[in-house]
């Protein structure tokens, strides 16, 4: 015998059909979907430089059209880094006029990316400057002294990145810099030296011509004193060495973009440190055309360092085939090779 009734039959249809149904979304919000749109009405600009979280971006460059226009980052780009010299495409409000603000929406392609990590061990790596083809390392003859040893992590970065190193020496009134500069003699590198009174604004302003430099340098060598002479109204902080450590103060705090000519310079805080952890030991060699000709030569596995065993390159170093300049190039290769674990 059924206890149900009729009653209680009606209640279970009811609880049947209301299971079934498909329940409406409570907020009305749309289904999540991975395609982006295409915007194909961006415009491409050159970042100058970022600050918290807001990118000052020139559009239209070399154009009379040419401004500055303020952007945020795109929700799809947080996870990627936008850097100073970045080539970006721009969707919004791309006037410049106060109050306005573009969007980031993609990446360019870069040309070669400037790196460095917190330090040797540390592989991931922070992205100082994108798309720089030079590199100007600024080094005091004195006050504070020459650090040989941060000028050739800085050459290895910059043969990493496939850039062009440039060495300006400042200061050279306090000191004489060709006992420093012996220590790269081996390298086909452009000179320039600077001193009071004898400041080489024209030299360099050439040597930046049609091109994007990335300034760096230890603090209080006189960098932004340089770009402050290369580009009269950009400001830029100037600090003094400490009396007590010998050591810079910092001064300038972010990375930016100034117009020389028809080139660029970036200039960068100064660092007192420049980690390598990422750099890959075969980029140097390659910066090394002659020495990487030979290296064909090495056995497998070949470190190329003092204590390697049949070095095809310190083999034909030693005897006279490359002449002194050999020397002092292989000098200059295993120096930066060594930096690499000290």
């Amino acid at each position: 015998m059924s206890w149900l009734t009729d009653s209680d039959d009606d209640d279970e249809d009811k609880y049947a059909d209301y299971e079934a149904r498909t329940r409406p979304n409570p907020k009305g919000n749309r289904a999540r979907t991975k395609i982006r749109p295409e915007h194909s009405d961006a415009v491409t600009g050159r970042v100058l430089t970022v600050d918290r979280g807001r990118y000052s971006v020139l559009v239209s460059e070399g154009t009379d059209a040419e401004h500055e226009a303020t952007a945020s980052r795109a929700s799809e780009l947080r996870k990627q880094a936008i850097v100073t010299g970045d080539r970006v495409d721009l969707v919004g409000d791309t006037s410049g006029d106060d109050g306005s603000l573009s969007r980031i929406v993609r990446i360019q392609p870069r040309i070669t990316v400037l790196r460095r990590s917190a330090d040797d061990t540390d592989e991931v790596e922070r992205i100082i400057v994108a798309n720089a083809d030079q590199m100007l390392i600024v080094v005091a003859a004195a006050d504070p002294e020459p650090r040989s040893r941060l000028v050739d992590r800085y050459l290895v970065a910059a043969f990493d990145a496939g850039i062009a190193p440039i060495l300006c020496i400042t200061k050279t009134d306090l000191a004489d810099p060709t006992e420093f500069l012996s220590n790269f003699a081996g390298l086909d590198i452009r000179v320039v030296t600077s001193g009071e009174g004898a400041m080489p604004t024209d030299e360099i302003a050439g040597l930046l011509s049609g091109h994007t430099t990335v300034a760096v340098g230890h603090s209080g060598v006189g960098k932004s004193t340089l770009v402050n002479a290369l580009v009269p109204d950009a400001n830029r902080a100037i600090g003094r060495v400490n009396t007590v450590t010998g050591r810079g103060r910092h001064t300038s705090s972010s990375t930016i973009s100034y117009r020389v000519g028809d080139g660029w310079i970036i200039d960068t805080p100064g660092v007192r440190s420049f980690g390598l952890g990422h750099v890959n030991p075969e980029n140097i060699l390659k910066s090394f055309t002659d020495l990487a000709a030979i290296a064909e030569d090495c056995p497998r596995g070949c470190t190329h360092l003092p204590d390697s065993p049949d070095c095809a390159i310190m083999e034909r170093v030693a005897a006279g085939e490359l002449g002194e300049a050999g020397v002092l190039r292989l000098d200059s290769f295993q120096r930066m090779l060594a930096s690499l674990s000290q």
